[in-house]
């Protein structure tokens, strides 16, 4: 198990922005806080987080940045319902992550198998199918939710859920230990599919590795 000790020099949070064209200001802000570190792994961390704030779109249509383990609050419904991306990962702690998810009609997350990963989802705009059960041929759970319905997945479930609705499904998703790597954004599904550098960050705490599982 890796137990490496938490980040102790992630940069400052200023006040959460309203302005979905802050980005240029959020990204010096985050310039001048980085100057401040002090070319430990932890800076290189958070640069990789900083290159993705500037370069894949992060903070045009949303007013918070993933700040690590930090304490943090904003408004998780209205971030969620504004989120456009297929997956926008909003906060990382040491032992679980929160991402923002928007899934387009008739599209799904996508059927998969966390091994070591308990994970909860919660709609709060559309209607979906969820799935879920033993083996990815055997979904023996299968649950109509709506807005205000949530999903429950254990550590190695095979699950999907799956947009029927007529407008885009706008959910959050919990997970634990944290999944992704802290700031990631994919705007598609497809990327997300070939996305081949998406870890979670080393000094996140996790247990033996098993390899996810996908339909």
């Amino acid at each position: 198990m890796r137990s490496d000790a938490a980040p102790q020099h992630y940069p400052r949070q200023g006040q959460p922005g309203t302005d979905t064209g802050e980005q240029p200001r959020r990204v010096r802000r985050c310039q001048r806080q980085h100057a401040h570190l002090n070319g430990t792994r932890d800076e290189r961390a958070y640069a990789g987080a900083l290159a993705r704030l500037s370069g894949q779109g992060y903070g045009q249509t949303m007013s918070i940045a993933d700040i690590g383990p930090r304490p943090q609050a904003f408004n998780l419904e209205a971030q969620t319902l504004e989120n456009p991306n297929f997956r926008t990962v909003a906060w990382s702690g040491n032992y679980l992550q929160v991402t923002l998810m928007s899934i387009p009609v008739n599209g799904d997350i996508g059927l998969e198998n966390h091994g070591e990963t308990d994970q909860f989802i919660r709609l709060d705009r559309g209607r979906g199918r969820a799935q879920m059960g033993p083996g990815k041929d055997e979904l023996t759970f299968d649950q109509e939710v709506t807005d205000g319905w949530c999903v429950i997945v254990p550590a190695g479930t095979w699950h999907n859920v799956t947009n029927i609705g007529d407008e885009p499904m706008q959910v959050y998703t919990i997970y634990a230990p944290q999944h992704h790597t802290p700031g990631k954004v994919h705007q598609t599904k497809a990327v997300a599919d070939t996305d081949t550098d998406d870890e979670p960050a080393d000094w996140s705490v996790q247990p033996d590795q098993v390899a996810d599982q996908h339909a």
